[in-house]
């Protein structure tokens, strides 16, 4: 109802502010979520976010679950031994990546066989299969939300694994209202 209103505010570690609409987020998450699927994504694909919270945080979970994707948020701090057993268990088919995580997802992909593409953000630009805002810029035929039901697959996150190897669990649609 209130498209112009600010959805969300976003402070850099030299003070610098910038402030998106939620115009702003959901004009972003569609054109990512078209870049997605011309990369192949499809409704119930694993989405890797690996990425502290962002602005492109934001806009990835809003992509992927334009797409019925799922979304799977993994910690920038996990090593590469911790990313690659979560992509490889997930059969993540796309991650998404800033400068504090892409060494380790690098080191992570030649075990991950399901892993096509690496969309990489902010400071990793150049160093993934795709950048960030190739993707915002790129020309994709516009696509609409999928309709998704309460039991559809949202996200997928994933125990600790301090008590044992760390465990997918699969959060449904619902749980996000």
């Amino acid at each position: 109802d209130t498209p112009d209103a600010i959805a969300l505010v976003c402070e850099n570690e030299h003070g610098d502010v910038a402030r998106f609409s939620y115009a702003d987020l959901h004009t972003s998450g569609l054109r990512l979520a078209a870049a997605l699927a011309a990369l192949g994504v499809v409704r119930g694909d694993r989405v890797a976010i690996v990425m502290p919270q962002r602005l492109e945080t934001a806009v990835a979970h809003m992509a992927a679950s334009a797409l019925g994707a799922v979304a799977m948020p993994l910690s920038m701090l996990f090593g590469a031994e911790a990313l690659s057993y979560r992509l490889r268990d997930s059969e993540a088919a796309l991650a998404i990546v800033d400068e504090s995580a892409i060494d380790n997802l690098l080191a992570a992909r030649s075990e991950c066989p399901a892993l096509q593409h690496i969309v990489a953000v902010g400071a990793a630009a150049g160093r993934g299969s795709i950048d960030w805002q190739a993707c915002l810029l790129g020309r994709h035929p516009a696509i609409a939300p999928m309709a998704t039901q309460a039991d559809d697959p949202a996200l997928l996150i994933y125990t600790s694994g301090t008590t044992g190897q760390a465990k997918g669990a699969l959060i449904p649609q619902r749980a996000l209202l």
